[in-house]
C-alpha cells in the first residue's frame, strides 16, 4: 500500500513539473472544428419514440438514412402492422384514435417522422385542439402519442397503457433563451 501511495505522489510530482515547464504559457492554442470528410447520417427522430417503435430494428438504417419526404411510401405498412400487433385499440377494422383516424392514415402520418412548426398559431404537440403544430418544452410527449396509440376514440381504452406517468419536468424551464431546465 506504501508503495503505491509513493508512485502516485512520484507521478503527481512529475506531471506538475512537466507542466511548469512549459514556455508556451502565452500562447493559445486556437482550436478549429474540421468539417471536411464525408458525413454520414446515423438517426433522426423528429417525434420521440416514434422510430424507435414502429420501426423494426433491421430497417432502422434504412429508415434513419431516409428522406423525410420518402419515408411514408417506404415505411407506412410497417408503421401499421406494428401499430395494428402492439395496441389492441386498432384490434378491429374501423377502430380510430382520438383524432379520428385509423390505422392507415395514422401510420401515414407517423411514418413521416418530422416535426411540424406551425408559424402562425400555437406551437404544441397537443393541446386538446391543436395537433402537432410544434413541440413545446413542457409538452407531455410521450403521454400523448400512447394517447393517440391505445386511448382509442375518446383516450379511454387501455388506460394502464396510454400514461407514462410522468406530468412534468422535474426542474422549472428557463424565461431565457434556451429555455430549457437547469440540469442541477
Amino acid at each position: 500500500m506504501k508503495i503505491f501511495k509513493i508512485k502516485y505522489i512520484a507521478i503527481a510530482v512529475a506531471s506538475l513539473l512537466m507542466v511548469s515547464c512549459n514556455n508556451d504559457d502565452n500562447m493559445m492554442e486556437e482550436t478549429s472544428i474540421d468539417f471536411s470528410g464525408t458525413f454520414v447520417q446515423k438517426d433522426q427522430m423528429g417525434r420521440p419514440a416514434v422510430n424507435t417503435v414502429f420501426v423494426s430494428s433491421d430497417s432502422k438504417d434504412a429508415f434513419n438514412t431516409t428522406i423525410p419526404s420518402q419515408q411514408g411510401a417506404m415505411f407506412q405498412s410497417m408503421f401499421q402492422t406494428n401499430l395494428t400487433g402492439l395496441s389492441p385499440a386498432y384490434a378491429n377494422d374501423g377502430d380510430t384514435n382520438a383524432l379520428g383516424l385509423d390505422a392507415a392514415t395514422f401510420t401515414g402520418l407517423l411514418a413521416t417522422d418530422v416535426l411540424n412548426v406551425s408559424l402562425d398559431g400555437t406551437t404544441t404537440f397537443y393541446d386538446g385542439t391543436n395537433v402537432l403544430t410544434g413541440r413545446a418544452l413542457a409538452d407531455d410527449v410521450i403521454t400523448v402519442e400512447l394517447l393517440l396509440i391505445f386511448g382509442g376514440e375518446d383516450f379511454s381504452e387501455n388506460p394502464s397503457l396510454s400514461n407514462d406517468n410522468v406530468d412534468s419536468n422535474d426542474k422549472e424551464f428557463s424565461d431565457s433563451f434556451p429555455y430549457l431546465a437547469s440540469p442541477w
